[in-house]
């Protein structure tokens, strides 16, 4: 399985290419042979994940009921925009125009690049930041929220 880790400010140049960072490219070490696939995330960015990974989600859609709307409608707007990706002589990669401009990435612009787990989150640097700029105690509300119960046995005690 595999576990990226780091965060790593980039920049797109005059053509929407957008150089990997010589370390994330480490943990990605068949990435020119298997190659990525980029897509729309579920908030205002897009989402780059290995070839092997896009192939389990794939495989998980594929599983879905087709004869239920809302199965057909996710699928659509999932997968809506997909895009394979390579990495050119250089270690960069061509982001889609048409995927940029859903999410207000621009030309030239600054990126980050977050790694989660299995994929990476392409933000505009503005918007990434604007993401935190909320009071930390809300960030120690939502884990209590979200991991809270992480830790109690189920019989209670």
């Amino acid at each position: 399985m595999v576990q990226l880790l780091g965060e790593f400010d980039c920049k797109l140049d005059a053509k929407g290419r957008l150089m990997v960072p010589s370390s994330l490219k480490k943990q990605l070490p068949n990435v020119e042979q298997e190659g990525l696939v980029v897509n729309r995330g579920f908030e205002k960015h897009l989402v780059i994940y290995p070839k092997k990974v896009w192939e389990t989600i794939v495989e998980d859609l594929s599983k879905l009921n087709p004869y239920e709307q809302k199965n057909r409608e996710f699928i659509r707007l999932f997968t809506r925009g997909a895009t394979e990706l390579t990495l050119d002589a250089t270690g960069r990669i061509n982001l889609p125009n048409s995927l940029m401009e859903s999410v207000g990435i621009e030309i030239n612009s600054e990126l980050v690049l977050a790694c989660q787990f299995d994929k990476i989150e392409v933000w505009s640097k503005k918007s990434y930041e604007a993401l935190f700029d909320k009071d930390p105690a809300d960030f120690a509300m939502l884990a209590a929220e979200v991991m809270g119960d992480k830790n109690r046995r189920e019989d209670g005690k």
